[in-house]
């Protein structure tokens, strides 16, 4: 009976998206039946990695992550873990074969968050925002295409620069927590405690070249399974960015900034009218 097991398993991370993320569940709720399994399994992995690395102060959080990761190894060679977030994550990498590659690079990411605590040069940014969001968001894309190679091709771009704009995002509005209880600044060359107008504009900047290419080159060409999800997903962090553009730099620091239950619904709405119309 491992395929009630295994379903008990999809349970899991589709209850861990739902109480760790509302926004990204209704995003996910959004997209195809048929794939929304695989973007809870996804979303449940990395969810659990990234709780190991921010929240689990009081235990050994290099054990847990060793563990974790071997944990993981072990249940991509017996296809089968009595973790369920591994269990129904496995299922997933083996169904839609996301490469080994993808894994590792998020791992690494992770992993440098237990020790490393500042970002000085763009390559080291970089390369963090790789393994912790553009492999997240080519693993996604992996489900989307469905095993179409030309088109993830034609949109792995796309689905890096979605990922690295959702990223930076958190970046900005966790910036409190990174920096004084995590002890982390992620952006180069930019001095978090005395943020200033000019540098505060300068990650904006960057942010917005990330999410109109996304749209354009991606969001815009996804399988229709896809597309309204993703868009939502899109629309909910382009809200945070517009709120978060709208905080005086000298008061980002001392601000956690939400989107209410009401505004979600709001751009749900607004969004399925533009989806049901075709202009997206």
């Amino acid at each position: 009976m491992k395929e009630l097991f295994d379903s008990v398993s999809n349970d899991c991370s589709k209850l861990v998206t739902k109480k760790y993320s509302t926004s990204f569940s209704l995003a996910v709720n959004m997209l195809s039946p048929k794939i929304r399994k695989d973007i809870y399994n996804i979303y449940g992995f990395v969810r659990f990695a990234d709780e190991i690395v921010d929240t689990f102060h009081d235990f050994d959080k290099e054990k847990l992550m060793a563990n974790f990761e071997s944990d993981y190894y072990l249940s991509k060679e017996l296809g089968i873990s009595l973790n369920p977030i591994l269990n129904s994550f496995q299922q997933t990498v083996n169904k839609y074969q996301i490469p080994d590659e993808m894994i590792q690079a998020f791992l690494k990411s992770m992993k440098a968050d237990l020790y490393k605590a500042e970002y000085q040069t763009k390559e080291e940014y970089d390369a963090y925002i790789y393994g912790s969001a553009d492999v997240v968001g080519l693993m996604c894309l992996k489900v989307f295409v469905d095993g179409d190679e030309k088109m993830y091709n034609e949109l792995k771009d796309a689905a890096m620069r979605l990922g690295s704009a959702f990223q930076k995002v958190n970046f900005l509005r966790d910036l409190k927590d990174d920096f004084e209880v995590l002890n982390r600044s992620y952006f180069p060359n930019i001095n978090l405690g005395e943020l200033n107008a000019a540098s505060k504009q300068l990650i904006i900047d960057e942010i917005e070249e990330d999410f109109n290419y996304a749209y354009t080159n991606g969001i815009l060409k996804l399988p229709v399974e896809a597309k309204f999800g993703v868009y939502m997903a899109y629309r909910y962090y382009r809200r945070l960015l517009k709120k978060l553009k709208n905080v005086p730099s000298e008061k980002i620091m001392d601000t956690r900034i939400r989107i209410s239950d009401p505004m979600k619904i709001n751009l749900l709405a607004r969004s399925y009218v533009k989806y049901k119309l075709n202009i997206i």
